[in-house]
């Protein structure tokens, strides 16, 4: 990953969907839509509802509020290695609960792109290096409002280093700051034992990022996910749980000369900017089980469905579980030639 070329088509597949899902004209920053945790991505993304660990504080930050002790969570992964070998993401999460207050917890995001090579405008010819990254940091809170419902909020300080200056005589350089926050919902249906949960989270509201000028503002990816999740078996020694996701990135792109809409505007016109069939065809569904034997081995599977993206890949994960230590395995079935095919996540969890 040496050319400007080869970084926007990474760029393009950061968050793991194709061009037309989460186009890089669309929303910047696409890292913060890269999910974490080797679980939730062994039950193809579908979390929301679940989100009853550390990762929560990405999936759902109201699921937090029934947590309790103290957790941390620790996720790498080498990321798109068809394009270069010297790109992975971290990530790391901690949490625990005040008596009397909630649960708080915080999170970093971490993406290295590689190294770039500098050339001249009209010789191929290297003038140095740099190298490319997106950091985000995070704190979150959650808490119960009823026995069965619950909320949870993130503020989050988005840092993105693409490249040390802007290229011929543009202004500004390709670094850029923001600020953005989630709001999450989790509830519990009172009837069959508690058995079917529903949750909902709205993630990375906030103004644009600028990169060259506050003209040329790229949008957050905002994004609305929610599901459900039902536990069909939950017995001392068996447990299953099946979940649904869905979707869609609340961002109107940029067209025509214009500029994307502000976020708070998008949230209501990135429902109609296409026909009714196309805006349906946006939306991006994710299906998961999860099966465990005495809290001690659980295994996973999932389907990851995005119609307009043209991404559809089916997922597998383990998980190991001993005293206050849990590891997890999650695994992209994508196919050849997928820019995620053979994607593997490892995540480390510990309880204390």
């Amino acid at each position: 990953m040496k050319k400007a070329l080869v970084l926007l088509l990474v760029l393009a597949f950061i968050g793991g969907v194709a061009e037309k899902s989460f186009a890089v004209s669309e929303a910047a920053v696409l890292f913060l839509m890269i999910s974490p945790g080797a679980r939730a991505s062994g039950m193809g993304e579908a979390f929301v509802a679940v989100a009853d660990d550390a990762t929560a504080i990405y999936w759902n930050p109201a699921g937090l509020a029934w947590q309790y002790g103290r957790e941390i969570t620790i996720m790498h992964a080498n990321w798109l290695p068809q394009f270069a070998g010297d790109m992975y993401y971290d990530f790391f999460a901690y949490r625990q609960d005040i008596e009397g207050v909630g649960t708080v917890g915080g999170n970093i995001t971490f993406l290295n792109m590689g190294e770039q090579t500098i050339t001249g405008e009209d010789s191929p010819e290297p003038l140095g290096k740099f190298s490319s990254y997106d950091i985000a940091f995070t704190g979150s809170y959650g808490t119960t409002v009823t026995e069965n419902f619950a909320v949870g909020i993130n503020l989050r300080y988005i840092r993105s280093n693409l490249a040390p200056q802007g290229q011929g005589a543009e202004r500004g350089s390709g670094k850029g700051n923001a600020f953005a926050f989630d709001v999450g919902l989790l509830y519990k249906f009172p009837f069959l034992n508690k058995r079917l949960s529903w949750g909902m989270n709205i993630s990375n509201m906030g103004p644009k990022i600028s990169y060259i000028d506050v003209a040329q503002a790229d949008p957050l990816p905002t994004n609305l996910k929610t599901g459900f999740a039902y536990k069909l078996v939950d017995q001392k020694y068996n447990k299953l749980t099946v979940a649904a996701d869905m979707n869609k990135l609340l961002v109107t792109p940029n067209g025509d000369g214009e500029q994307a809409d502000p976020f708070y505007e998008a949230l209501i016109t990135s429902w109609y900017d296409d026909d009714f069939s196309t805006e349906i065809k946006k939306m991006i569904f994710g299906f998961g089980a999860e099966y465990w034997y005495s809290d001690l081995i659980a295994l996973r599977a999932g389907y990851y469905y995005d119609e307009m993206g043209k991404v559809k890949y089916t997922t597998f994960g383990a998980g190991l579980k001993y005293s206050l230590y849990g590891f997890d395995f999650g695994y992209v079935s994508a196919g050849e030639g997928h820019p995620l095919s053979d994607t593997m996540r490892f995540s480390l969890t510990i309880g204390f």
